[in-house]
């Protein structure tokens, strides 16, 4: 029952289209929560700035504070408010860090009702074969980051989230986490991974917690124009349309899911297609 998503909205006209939202789940966004990381630069900055069109209280997180400030800039410059903002800079993959984010957020805001896992780093290094030649500490960097990181923070931050008794929850995976490409070994183990954190993480939940709306899905964003990949032509907002859907969705929505930028409903391990439609 997968959906085609019109991707390309000019986000300079935001308040004509809404990413393809209809006005119920448009406003379902407005005066929630929701925690963005990565949220200078690609799809982080693109779901941050749409949020912040709908209404949505915003926290911005990153490591480079300048670029979370950009993010505001152009926020700005599309004719969105950023009052509604707050920047929460820190570097993910140090525990006390992560530790005082949470804590930060927890002092922002009574309840957290989204978190956006978007923070990722890309296979970079000088081997065409790096899980035969690559060194301990490329793969402990992505492993970190890709994977460990994003399991404290959203562990970390969950009892937060479980007071508001409704709560999404994105991680932002890749075709990655089905290919073997060569060269790109490390990372396509730390996606893989990740995406099985995801729906770990939703069956866990909602196991444990049976009085709480929990919505937790992945979204495989495709190729677009990011500091990861600079020779495409898509702009990062077409993630956007899928972002909002998950994130604005009403009870008893999709939850262990995988889902592509397209509207496209993935099916991964044991883990098969939503059996619905998504904009309901």
């Amino acid at each position: 029952m997968s959906h085609p998503l019109q991707q390309n909205h000019d986000p300079k006209m935001w308040e004509k289209h809404r990413f393809g939202l209809p006005n119920n789940r448009w406003e379902r966004l407005k005066d929630k929560c929701v925690w963005v990381t990565g949220a200078g630069t690609g799809y982080g900055q693109c779901t941050a700035i749409a949020l912040a069109a709908a209404g949505s209280f915003v926290i911005l997180s990153g490591r480079k504070s300048e670029k979370l400030i950009e993010t505001i800039t152009l926020m700005k410059s599309y004719g969105i408010g950023s009052s509604n903002c707050e920047i929460v800079d820190f570097d993910l993959t140090d525990i006390k860090q992560t530790e005082n984010a949470c804590k930060s957020v927890m002092e922002i805001t009574p309840s957290l009702y989204g978190l956006v896992n978007n923070a990722a780093v890309a296979q970079h290094g000088n081997t065409l074969y790096p899980l035969q030649e690559g060194t301990y500490e490329v793969w402990d960097k992505i492993l970190k980051t890709n994977l460990t990181a994003q399991w404290y923070l959203t562990k970390t931050i969950l009892p937060h989230m479980i007071k508001g008794k409704e709560l999404r929850i994105i991680f932002m995976g890749s075709e990655a986490g089905w290919a073997f490409t060569p060269g790109f070994g490390m990372y396509n183990v730390s996606k893989c991974a990740l995406n099985n954190l995801s729906a770990s993480f939703a069956s866990e939940l909602d196991a444990s917690h049976k009085d709480v709306d929990i919505q937790v899905n992945t979204i495989v964003p495709g190729e677009a124009k990011t500091e990861m990949n600079q020779m495409s032509t898509d702009s990062p907002f077409t993630i956007v349309p899928m972002a909002l859907l998950l994130l604005s969705h009403p009870a008893y929505g999709p939850n262990g899911c995988f889902f592509h930028r397209d509207g496209r409903y993935f099916s991964f391990a044991y883990a098969q297609p939503y059996s619905r439609e998504i904009l309901c």
